[in-house]
């Protein structure tokens, strides 16, 4: 018979059983299916700067980038990324050697794990964690170990000793996220600085994704953890252009570290796309040299934002966890009652909730191993226009109707 497979063991690799279809598919599907406002999976409602747009379609035009970029990235991105990060930070990086560009932040994450972990060792993620980081470290055969934030006075803290405990002899690495999703957090200078000083004393490498490094809010300042004593060498970070520029469907991320690291995180990124993204390539390295005016106003507006969606929520019934960072806003649902809530079930809830209310989110609990700490915690994305998130909370204020 055709179309039959002869063998009885499962056709998806062992190390992905646990991954299904991602709840980001599942709740979009759903949001089309029943017509909500989409306020689950973050990518903005309307393009970015209409100059960088324009950039893309003069690479189109004038050839450049339509055949396979080189490897590492085209030049003029690469010497984009490290004059930013010197502007931004002081940080100097040899163009050449110490960037690497990759199709978006993902593959990066992908790519420098597949390259630094053997199977066995051991990755430190905090928990709740973007659901790319589980299935990579899973890929590279290595054993997650989440390490949670949990709330405390309104925002969601990483307890260091329960950081310094989850090191054992296995642990290769750590893999930081800050301005932190789901949550919002933005790590202070003093937990930053006790994450150097424990990766420095066990010699563990880090990882650390800061995509959302130009949105940080209120008082909170994004401060890369490789500006700390002794992390230049063990450092791989990771930035992209999707979430400050408003055009996630480029796919534009990269990585910066020393040249070995870079090296090796390459060795792996070749064998996945190999390279992707050509003519928006150069238009994101015209975009990473916009003007501080351009960043600020960016800020302001999803701050703005921010504060639409954070007031509507509490409006509604919602515990609020006004985040410091990122374009998402993490609400506790208990507080709406045992029945609206499902008993606190924030899968059931984020199921029921386009026909309860015409708004699809994304149950917290996905992001966690340990599920029952993040079933009340649902996430709503602040990523669209004002219009929107003004029609968003108008519908869920009538949930208590």
């Amino acid at each position: 018979m055709t179309g039959m497979t002869s063998t009885a063991r499962p056709l998806l690799n062992r190390r992905l059983a646990e991954f299904g279809t991602t709840i980001f598919a599942e709740m979009s599907a759903l949001a089309l299916k029943t017509g909500s406002i989409n306020l689950g999976q973050g990518f903005p409602d309307t393009d970015g700067p209409e100059e960088i747009r324009e950039a893309a379609v003069r690479a189109l035009r004038d050839g450049r980038g339509n055949q396979y970029p080189p490897g590492p990235g085209v030049p003029e991105l690469r010497t984009a990324i490290a004059a930013h990060q010197e502007r931004r930070y002081g940080l100097s990086y040899d163009p050449d050697a110490e960037v690497l560009v990759t199709a978006g932040a993902t593959e990066a994450i992908a790519a420098a794990l597949l390259a630094l972990v053997e199977p066995g060792d051991e990755v430190i993620a905090l928990e709740p964690y973007y659901d790319s980081y589980a299935a990579c470290i899973a890929m590279a055969g290595g054993t997650r170990v989440p390490v949670t934030l949990r709330p405390h006075e309104g925002a969601f803290r990483l307890d260091l000793d329960e950081l310094r405990a989850a090191v054992t002899d296995r642990t290769r690495l750590l893999l930081i996220n800050t301005p932190h999703n789901p949550t919002g957090t933005v790590l202070t200078r003093e937990e930053l600085a006790a994450i150097a000083e424990l990766a420095v004393e066990r010699d563990l490498l880090v990882i650390t994704d800061e995509v959302y490094e130009h949105l940080v809010f209120d008082e909170a300042e994004h401060i890369p953890l490789v500006t700390f004593p002794g992390m230049r060498e063990r450092t791989v970070s990771i930035g992209s252009a999707g979430k400050t520029f408003s055009f996630t469907g480029w796919k534009v991320g990269w990585v910066t570290g020393t040249p070995t690291l870079v090296t090796a995180v390459r060795s792996a990124k070749q064998f996945l796309t190999y390279v992707a993204s050509g003519p928006f390539q150069y238009a994101v390295a015209e975009a990473l040299a916009l003007p501080d005016s351009y960043f600020a106003a960016f800020r302001a507006d999803m701050l703005a934002k921010r504060d639409v969606l954070a007031a509507g929520l509490a409006a509604a019934g919602f515990e609020v966890f006004r985040p410091a960072g990122t374009y998402f806003v993490t609400t506790d649902i208990r507080p709406l009652g045992p029945e609206l809530s499902r008993n606190g079930d924030g899968f059931a809830f984020c199921r029921a909730l386009p026909e309860l209310a015409g708004v699809v989110a994304i149950p917290n609990a996905v992001f966690y191993d340990h599920r029952e700490e993040g079933a009340p915690f649902v996430r709503f994305a602040f990523c669209k226009r004002v219009g929107v998130l003004e029609e968003a909370t108008e519908r869920l204020s009538k949930l208590q109707k």
